[in-house]
């Protein structure tokens, strides 16, 4: 390794060249990778609600819907504006209550159904369907102009919406939250280190890293929104210490090798690598424990910061060393002496007194647990959004006016209009229910298959399948919506064992339960990984134990500190937490 450090350090020029043209391929990919901001897009596809919205695209053409509340409009404005949103690309028809009635016709003379499900108050409400996926370009380009053709009066809700305010908001904010990580490590790092020119070179070297790594994401097509968040920011938090580690041996090796930096640099180089490697293994383990995750943003994440790791480490062995030496003379000229230049004094304290932190440890350990086990971990997507977004806007306008939280679907195989008509009568009886809408609810069961109006078969019914509208007072994620869905599914399958129950709030419940076993199932996986590799390189038993343990302490302190303060946390935190916790400070 000696010889190939060497080599490195002669030809510093020749790496700098490379890897500077390297990245004009690496942002070619950056920017033609595209971005999912859709989470629920990562569910298994053999659960059934995916199945449901595979079948919603392919026999109806409809991938997506929003609800759109109009207040204080006139039915002829209001219709003139479900025209405007008709003529949308990608929007693939939008109901209202003129697809039953003629707007002539006085509200309070509609069958109830229909006067509940499209007025209330001075408020009225019309579906939008989408003819493509909830996450989809064409969906949120649709949304956007909808918002755009939409006056005050108008709110647009629903997942597409909410997919939408997302990507938005990531646009803006995430390269201020990057700015501001720099600025921070870049900070941090003047203040420890001996030369006001080693940072700027550390982040120029972990910055080529993240680039490359971001890059080469186009291979896998797309990656999420919360992949692409949370690679730059973990990947520098991550790899700086092999920066850190690199300039320490070259440091010390200069003064074995007075007056050959190639050669001091060579075996700096040599044993860096030694060192990142055993520690770096630890750190793509805990990411690739992460792809044993059937949902598979797991999985997404898991390979493209392992990716990174691999990035950062040739990085800090090609790039930086590279750097350091031919900048080599500006360090010796910013020199400059460190803020915190001795840790003894509070290592000689911590080491003198061990018996007070094991003693701390114990005392700390139950509540440590107990907090830990009891988080509370929310997964509703919009709930971690600002409230004045339009989503938000529309969402809780939607509630206020329709008293609806949510918006559920039935998928039958052309059941019988009786059984049909029953099972709604059922469904009807569930608590939160506030409607159904069928086909009999819009036409009535008396007219012939042949009368029925074309726009409304289209949306409505398909070949193999019929589709009903269910109308709940319950917001997503919630245990009444879980128990609601649930209900409802034992009464779908007591006529149809075919028929499924989908939507937003029937994805999120599986959303729930994939996860929930998925988290016990990546931190079992990520602390044996672990374990085994400690194990096998310090060739020790005893070690890994009291490592792993220590490190799932610091992690069950960390999980419980929300517990203890009132607060929720999104339920991705709770998956690559403990995950890129333990692969972290194992390092250390």
């Amino acid at each position: 390794m000696v010889k190939a450090g060497k080599w490195i350090a002669k030809h510093r020029v020749l790496i700098l060249i490379v890897s500077a043209l390297l990245m004009i391929p690496s942002f070619f990919g950056i920017v033609n990778t595209r971005v999912n901001y859709d989470l629920l897009s990562y569910l298994p596809e053999h659960l059934e609600t995916v199945k449901g919205q595979d079948i919603l695209v392919d026999e109806y053409g409809m991938g997506a819907f929003s609800m759109v509340v109009v207040e204080d409009m006139e039915l002829k404005d209001v219709q003139k504006l479900e025209e405007k949103f008709s003529e949308v690309p990608h929007v693939k028809d939008v109901l209202w209550y003129d697809d039953a009635a003629d707007i002539s016709l006085p509200v309070e003379m509609l069958p109830k159904d229909i006067r509940e499900a499209f007025f209330k108050g001075e408020a009225t409400m019309m579906l939008a369907l989408f003819d493509n996926t909830t996450s989809s370009d064409e969906a949120m380009d649709a949304v956007t102009q909808m918002r755009q053709i939409a006056d005050k009066q108008c709110f647009i809700s629903g997942m597409t919406g909410v997919v939408t305010d997302i990507k938005n908001l990531c646009l803006h904010e995430l390269p201020i939250y990057v700015v501001i990580a720099v600025l921070c490590c870049l900070l941090i790092l003047e203040l420890t280190s001996t030369s006001f020119l080693v940072p700027i070179l550390f982040l120029i070297s972990i910055g080529a890293a993240i680039v490359y790594n971001l890059g080469s994401n186009i291979f896998l097509g797309e990656t999420s929104y919360i992949t692409k968040a949370l690679t730059a920011i973990l990947q520098l938090g991550v790899t700086m210490d092999y920066s850190i580690f690199l300039l320490n041996s070259y440091e010390e090796n200069k003064k074995r090798f007075p007056g050959e930096k190639e050669r001091a640099m060579g075996h700096a180089i040599a044993n860096t690598f030694k060192s990142v490697v055993g520690s770096s293994v630890t750190t793509i383990a805990g990411f690739a424990a992460l792809c044993a995750m059937t949902f598979t943003l797991g999985r997404d994440l898991g390979i493209v910061m392992a990716k990174g790791v691999v990035m950062g480490v040739l990085c800090c062995v090609t790039l930086l060393p590279s750097l350091v030496l031919v900048f080599d003379k500006w360090i010796e000229k910013t020199t400059h002496r460190p803020l915190f230049s001795n840790m003894n004094k509070p290592s000689e304290f911590i080491t003198k007194h061990y018996a007070v932190w094991i003693v701390l440890f114990l005392v700390l350990l139950f509540p440590a647990i107990y907090g830990n086990n009891h988080t509370k971990i929310y997964y509703n997507i919009a709930q971690s959004l600002p409230g004045s977004l339009d989503s938000n806007v529309a969402n809780e306008k939607l509630e206020k006016d329709f008293e609806m939280g949510n918006m559920h679907m039935i998928l039958d195989k052309n059941m019988d209009g009786v059984q049909k008509q029953k099972m709604l009568d059922q469904v009807d009886e569930v608590d939160g229910v506030k409607w159904t809408i069928s086909m009999n609810s819009l036409i009535g069961p008396s007219v012939p298959d042949s009368m029925i109006p074309d726009d409304i078969k289209s949306m409505l019914k398909s070949d193999h399948y019929e589709l009903a509208f269910i109308c709940s007072e319950y917001a997503s994620a919630t245990d009444q919506v879980n128990t609601q869905i649930a209900q409802i599914d034992d009464i779908v399958k007591s006529y149809d064992d075919d028929a499924m129950v989908i939507g937003e709030a029937p994805l999120m419940k599986d959303l729930q339960d994939v996860t929930d076993v998925d988290l016990t199932m990546v931190n079992v996986l990520s602390m044996a990984a672990i374990f085994l590799i400690i194990m096998i390189v310090f060739k020790s038993i005893s070690l890994p134990v009291i490592l792993v343990s220590v490190i799932e302490f610091a992690i069950a302190v960390n999980m419980a500190f929300p517990y203890y303060m009132g607060t929720e946390l999104p339920f991705v935190a709770s998956i690559v937490i403990g995950t890129i916790q333990l692969g972290a400070t194992v390092d250390y």
